[in-house]
C-alpha cells in the first residue's frame, strides 16, 4: 500500500468511524441481549429435554475405554493418524500449538486492510483450511466406532463371541474391522486366517508381553470368543 491509498483509506476510515456507534452501550448492550437469548435457549433444552447421564463410573473396572467429547475428536483422531509412540507428544501438543500460534500471529504476517474475504487469500485460506482440517478430522473420529462395541455382522451362533469380545475390553488394545485402536496388540480383523481356534485359545489362556490372561472366564464365554475370533478371515 503507497503512502496515497494509505491517507485515503485513514480519511475514509475516520469517516466511517465518526458514523458509527460507540460500543458502549451499543455494542455491550447487543452482545449482553445475544448472551441471554443464548442462555436461555440452552437452560430451555436442559430442562425440557435433559442431559444424557451415562453409566455410574466405576472405579474398579478394567475393560473401561474412554473417549473424548465430540469437539476433541479430532485431537483424538490426530493420534490415529500419527501412530508411532515416540511422535504422541507431537499429535497431542505439537501440531495443535503449532496451529494455533499460526492463527494467532494471522494479523500480523497478513497487514492487507481490507475485509472482503476475497482480496485477503493469505486470511481466507488460512481460515477456510483450518476449518477443514478439524472438520475432516471430527468426523473420522466420530465415524471411528464406537470402543466398546464391534459394529460386525456374524451368523447368530458368533454373536454371543462378538459381544463376549466387546465386553473384555479387547478394543483398548486391538483393531477389529472400523473399531478399536491400532496397538499395541495386533489387529484382529483377520486373526482367524493367521491363527487356528486352538492357537487362539491357548493365546487367550496364556497370552505373552502385557496382554491379561483370559483363562479364568467361564468355559462356555471362552469357547464363544474363540468360536468368533476364528471366523475373522
Amino acid at each position: 500500500m503507497d503512502a496515497r491509498d494509505k491517507e485515503a483509506y485513514l480519511r475514509e476510515y475516520e469517516v466511517l468511524k465518526k458514523k458509527g456507534k460507540p460500543f458502549f452501550p451499543y455494542a455491550v448492550a447487543k452482545d449482553s441481549a445475544m448472551f441471554l437469548v443464548v442462555f436461555l435457549v440452552i437452560a430451555a433444552m436442559s430442562i425440557v429435554l435433559g442431559a444424557e447421564q451415562g453409566p455410574k463410573a466405576d472405579p474398579t473396572t478394567t475393560t473401561y475405554n474412554p473417549r473424548p467429547e465430540w469437539y476433541f475428536f479430532f485431537l483424538f483422531e490426530l493420534l490415529r493418524v500419527i501412530k508411532p509412540p515416540e511422535l504422541t507428544p507431537l499429535a497431542t501438543i505439537g501440531i495443535p500449538t503449532m496451529a494455533l500460534v499460526l492463527l494467532l500471529l494471522l494479523p500480523f504476517y497478513d497487514r492487507n486492510p481490507e475485509r472482503d474475504p476475497r482480496k485477503r487469500p493469505v486470511a481466507t485460506t488460512a481460515g477456510v483450511m483450518t476449518i477443514i482440517a478439524m472438520a475432516f478430522l471430527t468426523f473420522l473420529g466420530a465415524e471411528a466406532g464406537a470402543p466398546s462395541e464391534i459394529e460386525m455382522d456374524v451368523a447368530p451362533q458368533y454373536e454371543e463371541g462378538k459381544l463376549a469380545v466387546a465386553g473384555q475390553g479387547c478394543l483398548g488394545c486391538h483393531k477389529l474391522g472400523e473399531n478399536g485402536n491400532d496397538g499395541p496388540g495386533p489387529e484382529l480383523t483377520d486373526i482367524g486366517s493367521k491363527l487356528p481356534a486352538a492357537g487362539i485359545e491357548r493365546t487367550l489362556v496364556n497370552p505373552s508381553g502385557i496382554m491379561p490372561a483370559y483363562g479364568d472366564l467361564p468355559p462356555e464365554k471362552l469357547d464363544a470368543i474363540v468360536d468368533f475370533l476364528a471366523t475373522l478371515r
